[in-house]
């Protein structure tokens, strides 16, 4: 198996949505095919990798390790390298990217009917930066992929999103994303200099190399560590989000097209996740575990504040949308455990609450287009007018709640079986989040298609009698796939458990490390740089 496979990866999106874009002007339809050729061709490397490649550890380490790497100088005066690696947890999350990718582009299909190659350019370049991402080992790399991919995301949501009545309207909500995101950012740009002028200070070489920089992390001054670790926290921290810094997405999720809030809530939430496990962690664990108990108190802060707004929520978009801050507050909780069970249950939770979550997106885009409205006070009596539609929302709502036998259960029963023995407390007030979870869940089923009739198009057009076209084979589709791998997740997790086992050890280890050592006493340092 080459690494070369790492770098067509990435090659392929980009180039395809280049296709895309210059393919526009043939026809309007093949900028759509070309693009879904392009995101089922590497999806299915992705998958291949997946069967053929080892991502088990015989002897496992607090320094991580990768079953592929490809490594090629890029600007060699200041020790950056076109550095790529793939370990299981990588994997995971690309696999999951792509195939999400796939249905951002098949959801699309119909909603976006005006510049459609410069949607699909964005749309495939933003998902070959969040692969970027995954990716990355060289920290120079790991940024531009984290700042390339922000920018095709504010064009999804400022070109092609939805001016809301009622909204604050689109470029806002665009804008308000890329400021949060790349201010953030740029917090994080100054942690990796500070990191790597460190590290020229101790070896007298420039490096951006992960491998490099994990070593010179570890061994700096607990003080200059923590406020480095910061850096690096708050930029994740946002992109989760965590409340407060949580402001930006459901203004985001409200305004951007449904492939738009695929992207947001099934893959981008992934990365600052991802982050958290690849780099805060291993690079600074006495300092994460310094903020732990900070960092789960926002996790439980989240998972209730957020359940009890969802509450509230009229537009059913922004309801998904909180819901979606709820559940990554159980990610938040995990992480910060660091047990190994939390930890796997992490990962199961993060593809989970990607497949429910972005087929929520899904049908509420589907319903949008059918009914003109988002609002739950327009809506009520559909069960009736609907086939399909209702029953399969009503599946990933009992998803999204934690329904035993689904994927977002296993996830969530592992983080808080695993989370327990750390922090009862918080462990317990997250719990409360399931209670939430049903309730509004519940909500939007009842308000949605139970109840009396209403007429529901926004233009006071139809009656209670009106019958809309329910989903399409195209639809039905794609909503049948999500519906198998949230089962199968559910009752055989197993196979994912496997492949994402090594890369958790190696992060329990680091974190457990951390912990003995709080234990023993603190050895003389110096005050800046790093220890001797």
């Amino acid at each position: 198996m080459s690494p070369t496979i790492l770098v067509w990866l990435l090659v392929i999106p980009f180039a395809g949505g280049m296709i895309s874009w210059q393919a526009e002007r043939y026809s309007r339809y093949l900028p759509r095919w070309i693009a879904l050729a392009t995101q089922l061709i590497v999806l299915g490397m992705s998958v291949w990798l997946w069967f053929v490649g080892d991502f088990t550890l015989a002897n496992p380490s607090t320094t991580p390790a990768f079953a592929l790497e490809f490594k090629a100088e890029w600007i060699p005066s200041f020790g950056i390298n076109f550095h790529l690696g793939l370990d299981g947890l990588a994997l995971l999350l690309i696999i999951l990217t792509n195939l999400l990718g796939v249905m951002a582009i098949g959801c699309s299909w119909k909603e976006i009917d005006r510049y459609v190659g410069f949607f699909h350019l964005n749309l495939l370049w933003n998902l070959a930066g969040v692969v970027g991402v995954f990716l990355a080992l060289d920290l120079f790399l790991f940024f531009f992929f984290w700042e390339m991919m922000l920018v095709p995301m504010y064009f999804l949501i400022a070109l092609w999103g939805h001016n809301i009545p009622g909204g604050k309207g689109r470029i806002y909500s665009a804008t308000k994303f890329f400021l949060f995101t790349q201010f953030s950012g740029l917090i994080m740009l100054l942690a990796i200099l500070a990191l790597v002028f460190f590290n020229h200070q101790a070896t007298g070489a420039w490096s951006f190399g992960y491998f490099e920089l994990l070593k010179t992390a570890r061994g700096l001054d607990p003080q200059v560590a923590w406020w480095i670790m910061l850096g690096f926290f708050l930029a994740f921290a946002v992109k989760m989000p965590m409340v407060p810094l949580h402001t930006w997405l459901p203004d985001a999720h409200s305004q951007a097209p449904t492939a738009g809030s695929v992207d947001l809530a099934g893959i981008l939430l992934k990365t600052a996740a991802y982050g958290m496990l690849r780099f805060a962690l291993p690079f600074f664990p006495d300092a994460m575990r310094e903020i732990a108990p900070f960092a789960m108190a926002l996790a439980a802060l989240s998972v209730i504040y957020a359940g009890v707004v969802a509450f509230s929520q009229t537009d059913i978009k922004r309801l998904v949308a909180y819901s979606s801050i709820s559940h990554m507050g159980f990610v938040t909780l995990g992480i910060f455990a660091g047990t190994e069970q939390a930890l796997q249950g992490v990962v199961i939770q993060m593809i989970a609450h990607g497949l429910s979550a972005a087929a929520l997106f899904i049908l509420c885009g589907e319903i949008y287009e059918r009914l003109h409205t988002r609002d739950l006070r327009q809506m009520g009596g559909l069960w009736a007018r609907f086939p399909y539609l209702p029953p399969i929302m009503l599946f990933f709502s009992a998803a999204s709640l934690g329904l035993p036998g689904l994927g977002n259960f296993v996830g969530e029963f592992l983080i808080l079986t695993g989370s327990y023995a750390v922090s009862p407390l918080f462990t317990i007030l997250c719990a409360l989040g399931l209670v939430l979870a049903a309730v509004y869940s519940l909500i939007l089923i009842q308000k949605a298609f139970h109840g009396a009739s209403r007429s529901t198009d926004a233009h006071g057009h139809g009656d209670a009698e009106t019958q809309y076209e329910d989903l399409n084979r195209r639809e039905l589709g794609m909503m049948a796939l999500l519906m198998a791998l949230l089962l199968g997740l559910g009752l055989y997790p197993q196979p994912v458990l496997d492949v994402s086992q090594a890369s958790m050890q190696t992060v329990q280890m680091i974190y457990a490390e951390s912990s003995a050592a709080a234990t023993l006493p603190t050895p003389a340092v110096a005050t800046t740089g790093v220890a001797p």
